[in-house]
Formats: structure tokens, sequence, C-alpha cells
């Protein structure tokens, strides 16, 4: 291995072609940087420079060591300035509930990242009863969730609105039994949903299970059943209130986090003020 020093003043030296103008350059003095070439030299086992030249000229080893050292150089500067910024060096891990990870979330990602450089957000979109799993076992460090009851160590919790969708082109009376759009099995409003069918003592079936929120509504969008669904979702979609089900009691979407201040409570507070608007507009919905 080639120390970098001996390389810079080696490569200094054949650029000035002169042991008193790279002394200089380098703020040694003379007997330092001939010492260190001459440390070189021994290393490499060639001699690199012809000292009796004016100016001072490489030979033929020396001249082949040139490239070399200055890519070593070149390679070394870049990795102290690389490793010098602190550019995505602190990883924040994210969950947040599908529907929730939208364009004003991502907004707040976006202005968060640009501030704090150092941050690397690491985001990641399910089902909440498998992000507020992961949470607890220590996988994230932010969660947005929904649940029925938010836990005693929520940071923010709001009001969600949810109702029964179907087609807005759908006529007359469904069939029985009712056919139903649901989320796969675990899914928080496809418990509420069932739960809510069986008191109405209906009979039903899955006529689809979408892997996502935008496979549901698009199922119920198609006329392929009815489905309980977040009312702030429903916005933009051809979907209509099922009036005949009425209105179910609004679930609550709930943020966790597991530090309370530096950047972790600023993302907090961007995140909570999104949500606040979300709750404002979906109430006003209803």
């Amino acid at each position: 291995m080639y120390d970098p020093r001996l390389l810079r003043s080696f490569v200094t030296i054949a650029d000035s072609g002169s042991f008193t103008r790279a002394a200089e350059q380098l703020h040694m003095t003379q007997s330092t940087i001939s010492q260190q070439l001459a440390r070189l030299e021994e290393a490499v086992g060639h001699t690199l420079v012809e000292r009796a030249a004016r100016p001072i000229r490489t030979t033929a080893a020396g001249e082949r060591l040139l490239g070399y050292a200055r890519r070593i150089l070149d390679l070394q500067q870049e990795a102290q300035t690389a490793l010098a910024d602190p550019a995505g060096t602190t990883s924040l891990r994210i969950g947040v509930a599908e529907d929730i990870a939208g364009k004003a979330m991502a907004k707040v990602f976006g202005t968060f990242s640009r501030h704090r450089r150092e941050a690397q957000l690491d985001v990641t979109a399910g089902l909440s009863r498998d992000l507020m799993r992961h949470y607890r076992d220590g996988e994230l460090d932010i969660v947005v969730a929904k649940e029925t009851v938010p836990a005693s160590d929520c940071r923010a919790s709001f009001p969600e609105p949810i109702a029964w969708f179907e087609a807005a082109d759908a006529s007359g009376d469904w069939t029985d039994p009712l056919p139903l759009v649901a989320f796969p099995p675990g899914g928080l409003y496809r418990d509420t949903m069932l739960e809510r069918i069986e008191r109405e003592h209906r009979r039903w079936y899955i006529a689809l299970s979408g892997s996502s929120l935008h496979n549901v509504l698009v199922g119920v969008e198609a006329g392929i059943g009815l489905s309980l669904l977040p009312v702030a979702a429903a916005a933009g979609y051809q979907v209509r209130r099922y009036a005949p089900f009425g209105s179910e009691p609004a679930i609550t979407v709930s943020l966790y986090a597991r530090e309370q201040a530096g950047p972790v409570a600023e993302l907090v507070r961007q995140m909570s003020a999104v949500l606040a608007a979300r709750a404002g507009m979906a109430s006003r919905d209803l």
C-alpha cells in the first residue's frame, strides 16, 4: 500500500518540476519533501525522478506511477468528500396506512428531505394492523395507522369517517346474498364490515377481495358489490353512499413515534398537520 502523503509529494514534485516549489505548495521544508520522495522510491523499488535535470523530470518508472498516483489521490478526495456529506446517513423508518400515503403526505416527506438532507426516509404503505405490529416490534420509527381506539402512547389522533359505498350507477336492490368487495382477511375495514352485515342478519359473500384500497374502490365503482370504506378515500371515484345501511361510527387515525425530539419531532408535526387537514375535509363531506 502506497502512502497517499508520499504520493501527493511525488505528484507535486512532478507537476512543479522543483523540490523547492513543491515544498512551498505543500507547506513543507525541502528536506521533508525529499525524504518523502525517497521513502516512496524505496517502497516502489525504482527511482522516480531525475534529480539532476532542470526542471526535474520523471523517470520511466515515475511516468508509469504518476497516472496511478493521480487516480489514487482523486479517489481519496472523493471518498473524503462523500463521507463529509451527511446526506442520507440517518434512516427514518415510516409506516403509513395505504390511503393516507397520498400526495399531501408525499409532499411533507419531500419538503422534510430537502431541509434535512441527513435523513433517509424509508416509507412503507400497508394495512394498519400489519404496520402497528411492525412498530411494536421496533421495525418502524413512525407509524400512521387506523384503529378503533388509540393506545396511550399515541402522539396524535384524528377521527376517520367511514361509510358504505356502491357504484354511482347502481340500480335497484342488491341480490341476496349481498356481494361484498373487501380487503384480504385481517383488514380493519373487512372485520367491521362483516360485523355489521352479521348484525343485519343478512347473507353475504365476498365477490372481490382487493389487495389495495384502489383495487377495492375500482371493484365498487364497477358494480361488483358493496364495501365499507373511508369517506376521504372515496373522493374521485364513481361511487355513492349506500343509504340503507346508514352510517358507521368513525374509526381513528393514530400517529405513533418513538422519539419526541429532533428531526422525528419535526416530521411528526408536519405529518400531524396533513392528518388534521384530511380529517377536516372528510367531516365536511359527511
